[in-house]
């Protein structure tokens, strides 16, 4: 099988690569940086997701997007219309069997940044709508919502330690999420699952559900 993958020079895009990569398949990157990825069954193609041509791309059986931005400026164009520009290029492929976008916890709470947040619960969205386009051909469309996962674009939080102390003490189990966790979670829904579609799974250690009863 074949996977296309947006983002795979970012930390969670990279460790969805390397899971599928493990899994036997072969992986297209796609990203505006360099490759991070070093495999024989790996092809980096180097190209913005909202300008790029991606004729050239083979038909996936499974198509991920992790490419997003935390800039603000940028976040809609990104994470949104660049996300859904890139999947309207590749959802006719005959082989298709699963998407999967890489939405935000900030998707269902509102937290962080207006147009972050708007970016991603707009992906949300489109994952719906998607999921209900594509049900009749039997492909899967789900999305995943990270709360904190421990990347470089964290590392302002990751390396100040009384930072880092508050954020997990915001959460149930104490903890930040791998981005191995969210690689393992993504091979699940696009290489096993069959019948869940969608939805928007959440994985945030438990910060969603946390709250302080007083009686």
């Amino acid at each position: 099988m074949l996977a296309v993958i947006t983002g795979t020079s970012g930390d969670i895009g990279r460790a969805i690569a390397e899971k599928f990569l493990q899994e036997g398949l072969t992986v297209y990157g796609v990203d505006v940086k360099e490759a991070a990825v070093t495999h024989p069954a790996y092809v980096h193609v180097q190209g913005d997701i909202c300008t790029g041509d991606f004729t050239a791309l083979p038909a996936p059986d499974i198509l991920i997007s992790a490419a997003g931005t935390l800039e603000e400026a940028d976040a809609l164009a990104v994470n949104l219309q660049g996300t859904i520009r890139f999947t309207e290029l590749l959802k006719d492929s005959p082989k298709l069997k699963s998407v999967l976008f890489i939405a935000s916890a900030s998707a269902r709470n509102g937290a962080e940044f207006p147009m972050y947040v708007a970016s991603k619960a707009g992906l949300v969205g489109y994952m719906k709508n998607l999921a209900l386009a594509l049900a009749k051909r039997g492909i899967t469309v789900n999305s995943i919502s990270p709360g904190g996962v421990r990347t470089a674009s964290n590392g302002h939080i990751l390396q100040d330690e009384k930072l880092y102390a508050a954020v997990l003490a915001e959460t149930l189990l104490g903890k930040w999420a791998e981005p191995s966790e969210v690689a393992d979670l993504a091979w699940y829904l696009t290489g096993v699952n069959r019948s869940i579609t969608g939805e928007d799974i959440l994985m945030d250690n438990g910060e969603m559900l946390k709250s302080n009863f007083i009686w």
